[in-house]
């Protein structure tokens, strides 16, 4: 509710709101119906799309769920860039809970303030920008209740069952931790890894040369950069049906290759001899 009244005060003719029903709480249409109301009472075009969410890992097939049928109701629109309402809090959880899993420098950035996701649209990517990480949840609720706008508050946010609200109740019984700080040092974050992967292209360009499905690199970067020349290189021989290899996987065959042995990762095999590292796309197996 608080992006819609900043959003509608910063651009109110170029500006169109959408709710996404889950239909996982018997709440949920009533809470769509509410932002559908202030739409209306401010002029905004409005619309609700209901989902299907797969079971499993509710949290994250919502959250695929979501992002498609937005994608796919902007595709429809001529629309690209979309608003959400990530805040400090939001961005302080994503970093501690992070840190606890031993993410690198690229998980440690936390949630981005500008991103494109494809999501399956027929025209490029869609751009997500979060135009509120720089404000506090409890700050977005006095602009809220300063406006006499009614908010809905979801009891999956307080469920314990789950990692970010079991760390939503640790932090906030640290007193002596600031949300807004730990957001500061994740912006920080994710400006070094800016500087990361502007280094891993240069080194790419002047390291890595490409043959006829494969590629061959000779190492001249700290190992930050290695692993990342190795993550692009996956990908590239690889192609886009498999999943590229990320964190502990690619840090350990890091390892080998640095201690001059091949092998295969990510249906890429690489072989090491004199210093130089040659890949290409694993050959099909013969059925």
């Amino acid at each position: 509710m608080a992006l819609l009244l900043l959003t509608a005060a910063a651009f109110p003719q170029n500006l169109s709101a959408l709710s996404v029903d889950h239909r996982l709480r018997p709440e949920s249409a009533q809470e769509c119906a509410l932002v559908a109301d202030l739409c209306a009472a401010l002029g905004i075009p409005h619309a609700t799309l209901a989902v299907d969410v797969a079971p499993g890992n509710l949290q994250a097939n919502a959250r695929s769920a979501r992002y498609a049928a937005m994608a796919q109701w902007m595709a429809e629109k001529g629309l690209r860039d979309l608003a959400t309402a990530h805040h400090a809090d939001d961005q302080a959880e994503t970093l501690l809970m992070r840190l606890n899993r031993g993410s690198g420098v690229a998980g440690l950035a936390g949630i981005r303030r500008a991103s494109l996701r494809e999501d399956g649209l027929p025209v490029g990517a869609m751009r997500v920008v979060r135009p509120l990480l720089g404000w506090r949840k409890s700050e977005l609720g006095v602009l809220c209740e300063s406006a006499g706008i009614e908010t809905a508050h979801d009891p999956s946010n307080r469920d314990a069952a789950y990692d970010r609200v079991r760390l939503r109740e640790a932090l906030g019984q640290a007193a002596w931790l600031d949300p807004a700080a730990l957001a500061i040092s994740a912006r920080h974050l994710g400006e070094a890894d800016e500087a990361l992967e502007w280094a891993t292209t240069q080194e790419w360009d002047a390291q890595v040369v490409a043959g006829e499905n494969a590629l061959s690199y000779r190492p001249a970067a700290p190992r930050a950069v290695r692993m990342r020349v190795l993550a692009r290189a996956v990908a590239h021989l690889a192609g886009a049906d498999r999943a590229t290899p990320r964190g502990g996987e690619l840090a350990q065959f890091l390892d080998r290759l640095e201690s001059g042995e091949g092998g295969n990762i990510g249906g890429v095999l690489i072989k090491v001899a004199d210093g130089v590292w040659t890949m290409g796309a694993e050959p099909q197996r013969r059925v």
